[in-house]
């Protein structure tokens, strides 16, 4: 689709056709040129209201919001995709991969795998909470009740991953899925323990990249709690039940096909899947 670049500013219409691309790109294995390529001036607003176009034309066709993963919280990752913010994304029920089992890797253009704590809200957080200020770790912590080990599996829709921030942005965080399997009940001392806990992540049993929770802001939690009040700055309440994904320990590896993948980390649950051959 041909898209005007002689206007600096970037109509509805025009974003529109942007989710356009990108939702066709996902679902038809076809990846796009960077949408910054042709449209020079996006910014993270514009992006974010891509994100949201498409999340909402997936929800009205039966899809449901449970969770929100958020995005380049590591300096790896960061560097890894020449990034220097955060981001974050939407988590959908057809996004879910229980473990153990086997997943197809064959929907995706070029998946990519990483290990990441995950976080269940065991109550509602209202957009109304950022009205007294900005919720804090110690607030968050009272509403988190199981912690995950996790795989995301992150996709471009973008071809060779040659994206700037507002082209993942507006790729929902460029996640594809979230694997995870059994957790742990959240308690003070887990809490206190995950900056210093390593995740390991195994390809074929053989280690493949490994990084300590504090790799994410200093504290994962503390990635749950950027979502939880830049969502909160935007209107948009958490329900309980909502699972939020923290953010990478370490840059992402190619999630190859025929292979079994597992994170562990003393403490927690470990997670595996096997990649159809």
């Amino acid at each position: 689709m041909a898209i005007d670049v002689t206007n600096s500013a970037i109509t509805n219409v025009a974003l529109a056709e942007l989710a356009t691309s990108l939702a066709t790109a996902e679902q038809s294995g076809v990846p796009i040129g960077p949408l910054t390529a042709s449209r020079p001036t996006l910014t993270v607003d514009d992006a974010y209201e891509i994100q949201h176009h498409n999340i909402t034309n997936r929800v009205a066709a039966g899809a449901s919001i449970v969770g929100r993963k958020v995005g380049l919280t590591s300096r790896a990752m960061q560097l890894q995709l020449g990034v220097d913010q955060p981001d974050y994304g939407v988590i959908l029920d057809d996004m879910m991969v229980q473990a153990p089992g086997t997943f197809d890797t064959s929907a995706l253009i070029a998946p990519r795998v990483e290990a990441e704590f995950s976080f269940r809200l065991g109550r509602n957080i209202p957009a109304a909470h950022l009205a007294a200020g900005p919720m804090t770790l110690e607030q968050l912590r009272a509403c988190v009740d199981r912690v995950y080990l996790s795989m995301e599996i992150i996709d471009s829709r973008i071809a060779d991953w040659k994206i700037t921030l507002a082209d993942t942005i507006a790729d929902n965080a460029s996640s594809a899925r979230l694997v995870i399997g059994d957790s742990a009940v959240a308690t003070a001392a887990l809490f206190d323990s995950l900056p210093g806990v390593t995740l390991q992540l195994f390809c074929n049993d053989e280690l493949v990249s490994e990084g300590e929770g504090r790799a994410v802001l200093g504290d994962p939690l503390l990635g749950a709690l950027w979502a939880v009040n830049k969502l909160g700055e935007l209107g948009e309440d958490l329900a309980a039940g909502e699972i939020i994904l923290a953010g990478a320990v370490h840059a992402s590896v190619p999630l190859t096909r025929g292979s079994s993948w597992t994170v562990r980390a003393a403490g927690l649950p470990s997670v595996s899947i096997k990649t159809a051959p």
